[in-house]
C-alpha cells in the first residue's frame, strides 16, 4: 500500500531519478507538458516513447535536445492529397484511414491469403520513418510490400522498445496459469499505481513477495 501511495503521489520533478522516472507511470499530456518546461523543442510533436527518451537524457545529464532524428515538420502537400499509387515516393506521409486503407488493398491485390496481425501498423511506421531518417528513397509500393511482409512473419514480434501495456499483457497472458484478457488489464492497473519497473517480471515478484519494500522518494 505505502508503495502505491508513494507512485500515486508523485510528480514529474527535475530533481528525480531515472529510477523515479522509470518506476512512475506517465501519461503522454504530463510528459509533454514536463517536456516543455525543461525546455525539449517540439515537445508537442514527439511520441510517448520519445518523450520518455528526452527526459531520461536530462535526468542522467542535464542535456536537452530533440531525441529524435526523424523529421518533426509536416510542411507541404500531404502525399495522400496527390492521390495515392504504388509509385508515388513517401514525402509527406499521413497515418489516416485514407493511406491504411491503401495500403491494405494493394497488399490484399498482391497477397491476398495475407492475414492482418495485431502490432504491424507500429512496425511498421517505424520501418517507414527508419527509412527516412536514413535518407532511403522509398514509394509505397515498398511500404506495401513490407506490411505483406510483417504480416507473414510468423511467431511472436519483438518486444516493442517501451510498448509496456503491450509486452505486459503478452507475458502476463504467457505465463499466468488461468489467465484471461480481463485479468492482464486488472493486473496492468494495478502495476501502474506501484512504485517498480512496470513490466510483467517486476509485477510477478512482487505478487510473490520478492520486492523490495523500501522505495526511493523524491
Amino acid at each position: 500500500m505505502e508503495n502505491e501511495e508513494l507512485a500515486a503521489n508523485r510528480k514529474l520533478s527535475t530533481s528525480m531519478t531515472v529510477t523515479q522516472f522509470e518506476n512512475g507511470y506517465w501519461y503522454a499530456s504530463e510528459l509533454k507538458k514536463f517536456a516543455e518546461s525543461i525546455g525539449i523543442p517540439s515537445a508537442n510533436k514527439l511520441r510517448k516513447d520519445e518523450l520518455e527518451k528526452g527526459v531520461v537524457l536530462f535526468l542522467e545529464s542535464g542535456k536537452i535536445q530533440v531525441p529524435t532524428k526523424r523529421a518533426l515538420s509536416r510542411a507541404g502537400v500531404k502525399d495522400y492529397e496527390k492521390g495515392l499509387s504504388l509509385e508515388l515516393p513517401i514525402v509527406n506521409y499521413i497515418s489516416n484511414k485514407e493511406t491504411k486503407s491503401f495500403i491494405v488493398r494493394e497488399a490484399e491485390r498482391i497477397a491476398p491469403e495475407v492475414k492482418a496481425r495485431s502490432g504491424v501498423w507500429y512496425r511498421l511506421n517505424r520501418w517507414r520513418e527508419e527509412q527516412v531518417t536514413r535518407g532511403n528513397a522509398i514509394r509505397y509500393r515498398d511500404l506495401v510490400t513490407q506490411y505483406i511482409k510483417l504480416n507473414k512473419t510468423g511467431g511472436a514480434f519483438a518486444k516493442i522498445p517501451h510498448g509496456r501495456y503491450v509486452n505486459f499483457l503478452s507475458e502476463f497472458l504467457s505465463h499466468e496459469k488461468g489467465a484471461t484478457h480481463e485479468k492482464a488489464v486488472s493486473a496492468w492497473k494495478e502495476l501502474k499505481k506501484m512504485d517498480i519497473p512496470k513490466d510483467y517480471g517486476s509485477w510477478a515478484k512482487h505478487q510473490r513477495g520478492g520486492a523490495n519494500s523500501r522505495v526511493e522518494t523524491q
